[in-house]
């Protein structure tokens, strides 16, 4: 008998090539299926929710696994926890429905990503945010993202290169907030159906260029029209986005 199991995971990002098995390198992906083939006596595939790339974090990463093991799911999350590397745990493991898939029953994702705009980053937040030296606008950085809201084409912040059936997406919500402790990050919080590939971090490179004062607010809305990833500005750097939730 065959079990649907639903891992959800939490990672620092930094050292490994992103969730998705390389030909080279660790992934995420790899650790958990390298932990789990001794508990279910034969080799398995693990199923992500998002294929985070190299250096992106997650807080809630959700993946699914087909396990013939009768080992109860406490157990099993203790199991892995204690062969995975300390920077990838596992929260909980759960039972599914046998049609429950992490990735394709998603209907929305959440992501973070987070800005230090100050002289210098704290050596305790430098790994996770991007740092920008000069101060940010966030009003209009706030303002000039509203024009990335509702269903778009979004093939202007896709990856160059990049191929797939379709780039129209629906964001539902994109906030902007300043945190305390060290350096005062910034904070974007982008909710979705779902994301090209670094779309996040095109849309926070883009909207930098706002904050910054070099580009007017009013621009997103061209570049947004213009399909055109010429016209967009920089991908920000991985380190600073985090996968936040994944919605069913």
């Amino acid at each position: 008998m065959t079990r649907n199991l639903k891992l959800t995971l939490q990672y620092d990002g930094t050292p490994y090539v992103g969730w998705q098995r390389q030909a080279a390198g660790t992934s995420i992906q790899g650790l958990i299926e390298e932990a789990l083939a001794p508990i279910e006596g034969n080799p398995v595939t693990v199923h992500g929710a998002g294929r985070t790339d190299a250096g992106v974090h997650a807080l809630e990463q959700v993946a699914t696994v087909t396990l013939t093991s009768t080992i109860g799911e406490a157990t099993l999350c203790r199991a892995l926890n204690a062969v995975l590397p300390d920077d990838v745990r596992v929260l909980a493991v759960q039972e599914a429905p046998p049609d429950f898939h992490a990735r394709f029953s998603a209907t929305g994702k959440t992501y973070e990503y987070r800005i230090v705009d100050a002289p210098f980053a704290s050596p305790f937040i430098y790994r996770y945010a991007w740092h920008v030296p000069q101060a940010l606008d966030v009003e209009a950085m706030r303002a000039a993202a509203t024009a990335l809201i509702g269903r778009h084409d979004f093939a202007a912040f896709q990856a160059a290169g990049s191929t797939v059936a379709s780039t129209e997406r629906t964001v539902e919500a994109i906030e902007w907030e300043r945190g305390g402790g060290f350096d005062r990050p910034i904070a974007m919080r982008i909710t979705g159906d779902g994301f090209l590939r670094h779309m996040v971090r095109n849309i926070v490179g883009t909207l930098v260029e706002v904050g910054s004062g070099r580009w007017e607010g009013s621009t997103v809305g061209s570049i947004l029209a213009s399909r055109a990833r010429a016209r967009a500005g920089p991908t920000a750097p991985a380190h600073g986005l985090f996968l936040v939730a994944v919605r069913y």
